[in-house]
């Protein structure tokens, strides 16, 4: 793949940033020093699966690392992370801002955005403990979505994959040591059981 004349100059920026030497995130990433130094140097250009983990790495996108920002700098691309949502049992969610996230959608036009950091294994391995879930607000969600649900009114919330049925709603874990949770359309009303938002993205460091 190519890269553009700025990939080296940002990456070095954001190493700097964080006061991290180019040996720190080698052994970060798992690759040799030389290699890694080769990134900021011009002189080697990474493959699709270095280049995601560099993102994921610098939480920032892709687009951002080939310099394809421009466009939208003008924008506000900070996003609240509000804490933290189960992939287990529903707990209490925390929804006090803990910090402000880079997050640069990929020129994909999304509502509200915001991050929660995701607690449990419920979700593995598609979803582990320490993600952070980049999470479209909206009060729907379709069949094989994942999503954010809220249960029992404002007490709990919970991360699953939806499925919907004629007799209520299925959340679904894909780790096969939990069980789905079912909930009648009854109880969808009665106690309640609501959508808070789809989760698009989930950003993980390595």
């Amino acid at each position: 793949m190519n890269t553009n004349n700025g990939f080296s100059k940002i990456l070095r920026e954001l190493r700097e940033q964080r006061n991290m030497t180019q040996k720190e995130v080698a052994e970060a990433l798992g690759i040799e020093r030389n290699s890694y130094g080769n990134y900021e140097l011009g002189n080697r250009t990474p493959d699709k699966t270095m280049l995601i983990k560099l993102a994921n790495f610098f939480d920032v996108s892709a687009d951002y690392l080939l310099g394809r920002f421009e466009t939208i700098q003008a924008n506000d691309n900070r996003i609240p992370l509000l804490g933290s949502v189960p992939a287990g049992s529903p707990i209490e969610a925390i929804e006090e801002v803990e910090e402000y996230i880079d997050y640069y959608p990929h020129f994909v036009k999304h509502g509200e955005l915001f991050g929660l950091r995701v607690t449990g294994d419920s979700m593995e391995p598609d979803i582990r403990e320490g993600d952070i879930a980049i999470v479209e607000k909206q009060d729907f969600a379709e069949s094989g979505d994942v999503a954010i649900v809220r249960v029992n009114g404002d007490d709990e919330v919970t991360v699953k994959k939806i499925k919907k049925t004629t007799a209520g709603i299925m959340l679904i874990p894909t780790n096969q040591d939990y069980d789905p949770l079912f909930f009648t359309n009854e109880q969808i009303e009665s106690l309640p059981i609501t959508i808070i938002g789809k989760v698009i993205e989930i950003r993980r460091r390595f």
